[in-house]
């Protein structure tokens, strides 16, 4: 088979767009219409590669909540350790840093901070003196220290009493430096090196900035980033549908907990009144819940760990559910609300989702009996029809799929044609096949237009784009782009649109012959 390149008339609208007669209405929407939609993300709940700009105004950028150092002692050339990652004394005794050698920092303000051990444990120091050890399992003022930069990457670590941690000859860490070190190769002197950076979120927007520079920083970016004349756009290019991500905190405003910003509740009520507006319905999706659900970003980790499966962060997810539904449930706008956005299969097993899932079903069917219940699959291993097997509720249920050609070394190394393959071959008969299973519908929530290929031409883009359009829209339920901006192009809906790498039009040739 070889990949024919069509030939496109670029065009910017939806409403001549008739990828394949429907033969599913959803119920909301027009007569024989299904969801055609964009996700709104990067707005209510952050991710740093959307907008970077937010993050640049933090002081000490590179030492955010989630951020992975490693510390080498300049005097015995020996890298600070955890050993067994963390359960006893800290060690200084290693020739190389690996997962005993590498802290995870917790950020109290601009130069404190709290070190976190791969096994969860946070580094100690109960005084003047003391042998620093790694068996706290909570952290407070003993298990936060002060660091003192250079410019070349050196450090100094204080406790909280103002003594320098130091090197001893036998290897220890020990709170009893005499004086005020130097930056030369001193016991007290370590070389601090970043391992990982990777964490922008909303927890560390808040934590780094603080509450009232935070506060001015997202009161402009959520009443610019969308607005009405966004909605205008979508409602003119034929998008019925906006899927919103919203963090927990939401329930709690307007002063949510610390470092959490309140203004995100009416930022939200905005936008269903202007989808009202421009007859576009809302799907409102729980996409950072308490704890975090996959220790990402865009779930609020504070450091990468999942902390959502305790029988309180359930709860209190349960709760932000209950507030969203009574909130909206009689809203003309409301199409569905989405339970728990990308759990993670590594961290969140079936017997906690399922019953969540089911319980939060009852809840939405509490304040709408037509409200579709969204329950998105669990990312990384693990098979969607699990879902369809849950018996999780009768009525207007819909499971969400999230495709990538991306994340995973399998799609690293594939061509062009090798990805818009895939798309046929592997999700059009997933698709399908979860059609037929006559359980929930079937909504592709999330894909993009972006792939792993680095030298892709235009046509080749729109190849690409075209394939998903004609694949995605067999879902039963419908399909969400991510996202609608953001600062990559080819992730960017709008974009896309206007420099006509997604072709909206009538698909009238096939892509392979």
């Amino acid at each position: 088979m070889e990949l024919v390149i069509s030939k496109w008339v670029f065009a910017f609208s939806l409403f001549s767009w008739l990828i394949f007669s429907v033969a599913f209405s959803v119920e909301g929407l027009d007569e024989d219409s299904k969801v055609r939609g964009v996700n709104l993300g990067g707005w209510l709940v952050l991710e740093g590669w959307i907008k970077p700009s937010l993050f640049e105004g933090i002081p000490n950028p590179d030492m955010l909540d989630g951020t992975q150092v490693t510390f080498k002692s300049v005097k015995l050339q020996k890298y600070v350790c955890a050993e067994n990652g963390g359960g006893s004394d800290i060690s200084v005794n290693r020739d190389a840093a690996s997962s005993w050698e590498t802290f995870t920092l917790w950020r109290v303000s601009e130069s404190e901070f709290q070190f976190r051990t791969v096994q969860g444990q946070f580094l100690s120091c109960y005084g003047n003196g003391c042998v620093v050890s790694a068996t706290a399992k909570s952290a407070s003022s003993t298990e936060t220290f002060q660091i003192e930069r250079n410019n070349d990457d050196r450090v100094h670590i204080k406790t909280k009493s103002g003594a320098y941690l130091q090197a001893t000859v036998d290897n220890q860490l020990v709170a009893d430096y005499p004086g005020n070190p130097g930056w030369d190769d001193n016991a007290s002197t370590f070389e601090m090196s970043i391992v990982a950076n990777n964490l922008h979120g909303d927890y560390q927007l808040g934590n780094g900035y603080g509450h009232n520079k935070a506060k001015e920083v997202l009161e402009r970016h959520r009443s610019t980033f969308i607005d009405a004349g966004d909605f205008e756009f979508l409602h003119r290019n034929g998008i019925n549908t906006v899927r919103i991500p919203v963090g927990w905190w939401i329930a709690y405003d307007p002063n949510p907990p610390t470092p959490f910003i309140g203004g995100t509740l009416k930022a939200l009520d905005n936008a269903f009144s202007w989808a009202h507006a421009y007859k576009i319905k809302c799907i409102i999706d729980l996409h950072a819940a308490p704890g975090s659900q996959n220790g990402m970003e865009h779930s609020a980790s504070r450091d990468g760990t999942v902390g959502w499966t305790t029988s309180e962060s359930v709860s209190q997810s349960l709760h932000v559910i209950d507030f969203l539904a009574s909130r909206y449930a009689n809203h003309p706008a409301l199409l569905g609300i989405e339970l728990l956005n990308e759990p993670s299969a590594a961290s969140v097993p079936l017997d906690i989702l399922v019953p969540y899932y089911k319980h939060g079903y009852e809840i939405v069917r509490k304040h709408s009996p037509s409200a579709y219940v969204i329950v998105c699959q669990r990312i990384g291993n693990a098979n969607p029809i699990e879902l369809y097997q849950a018996d999780i509720g009768s009525h207007n249920l819909v499971v969400d799929l999230h495709y990538y050609n991306l994340f995973d070394p399998f799609f690293v190394n594939l061509s062009p044609i090798e990805n818009i393959r895939f798309i046929y071959e592997s999700r059009e008969s997933q698709i399908h096949a979860l059609n037929d299973a006559k359980g929930p519908l079937v909504f592709i929530g999330e894909w993009v237009n972006e792939w792993n290929v680095t030298n892709g031409t235009q046509a080749e883009y729109q190849d690409f784009g075209r394939t998903q359009l004609e694949v995605y829209d067999a879902a039963s339920f419908g399909w969400s782009y991510w996202t609608l901006k953001n600062d990559r192009e080819h992730w960017d809906f709008e974009w896309n649109i206007k420099n006509n790498y997604l072709q909206l039009s009538k698909h009238t040739e096939p892509i392979f012959n």
